[in-house]
Parts: C-alpha cells; sequence; structure tokens
C-alpha cells in the first residue's frame, strides 16, 4: 500500500504532511542571485542571524548569475525569510535518505534507485547531522519521488522529512 491510500478495511490513512504532501519530503529553495561578490555572504547571513540554518547547499553558477540551492532547518520560515528579502526563488520536493552503514553508501543507494529505473537528477549531503545520533544523509532529487521513496524504505533505508531537520 502507498502513502495515502485506503487500508484493508477501507479506512483512509492519515499520511498528509503539514504541507498537504502524501509523502515524506524535505523542501528546497532554489535562489537565484547576481554573480557578484558578497551575495551569498548576504543570502547566508539572512540565515544565520534567525533560527533558521542552512542544513544542505549547492551552487549552480554561471558567468552572470547563480542559483543557490539550499535546504533550511524549517521549510516556513525560510519562505518568509526569501520572501521579506525580495529574492527570486522556485520550491522543489528533495528525498533525503541516511547514507547506510556501509563500506559503499552511495552506490548501494544508486543501486537500489538503477534497479527500480529510477534516475537522480542531482543529489549533494546535507552539512550537519540528522535525527538523534547526527547521521549522515544525502538530499537527492529524483525522477518520480514516490517511486524512489518507496523503492528506498522497502529495501530497509531510512527517509527523513523536514521534521527530522528541525531538530
Amino acid at each position: 500500500m502507498s502513502f495515502g491510500e485506503a487500508d484493508d478495511g477501507g479506512a483512509v490513512l492519515d499520511d498528509l504532511t503539514a504541507r498537504g504532501r502524501d509523502w515524506p519530503s524535505v523542501r528546497q529553495y532554489n535562489v537565484f542571485l547576481a554573480n557578484r561578490m558578497g551575495a551569498l555572504l548576504d543570502l547566508v547571513r539572512r540565515f544565520e542571524l534567525t533560527d533558521v540554518k542552512i542544513v544542505a547547499m549547492t551552487i549552480v553558477e554561471t558567468a552572470d548569475c547563480a542559483i543557490i540551492r539550499l535546504v533550511p532547518s524549517s521549510s516556513e520560515r525560510a519562505y518568509e525569510i526569501l520572501t521579506a528579502a525580495k529574492l527570486p526563488f522556485t520550491e522543489s520536493d528533495l528525498l533525503v535518505v541516511k547514507l547506510p552503514d556501509n563500506d559503499q553508501p552511495l552506490l548501494t543507494i544508486c543501486k537500489a534507485l538503477l534497479g527500480a529505473e529510477i534516475n537522480i537528477h542531482y543529489a549533494y549531503p546535507l552539512l550537519i547531522g540528522v535525527g538523534p545520533m547526527g547521521n549522515t544523509a544525502l538530499a537527492m532529487h529524483v525522477e518520480d519521488h514516490e517511486a524512489a521513496m518507496n523503492t528506498l524504505s522497502n529495501q530497509g533505508f531510512t527517509i527523513y522529512t523536514e521534521n527530522d531537520l528541525e531538530g
């Protein structure tokens, strides 16, 4: 049974997240900045001067502009910060998975998704440990979010949600 479907008794399971999603996900903000000295510092400062931490970040750069992909510790607060700063941004869902405790954690994740024919568009590590044990994790934008989540969950991988990042 997938998330949000009825169980054998016909009752619909309440699997909606706080943002109304029916699967575990983490919100990524794609912030568009001019490629100029100090622009990234200004963005980071807006978060670091609040209680919102940047949990993960990667930069896609061109000659004229940069796209800062970031995962905040609080999605709603990040939205408020970016909106108040009048910065152009978009939002997207990521799948965040705990790296397995073995000698080849990335290979293990990639093989699981390949077996289900799910493409990884891009991935980057989290900057902080997640959960009570401070686990290492990988944020991924995948071709089919729900199928990837089900595949990894069924194979015993731990999938993190926005709530796991707030601690």
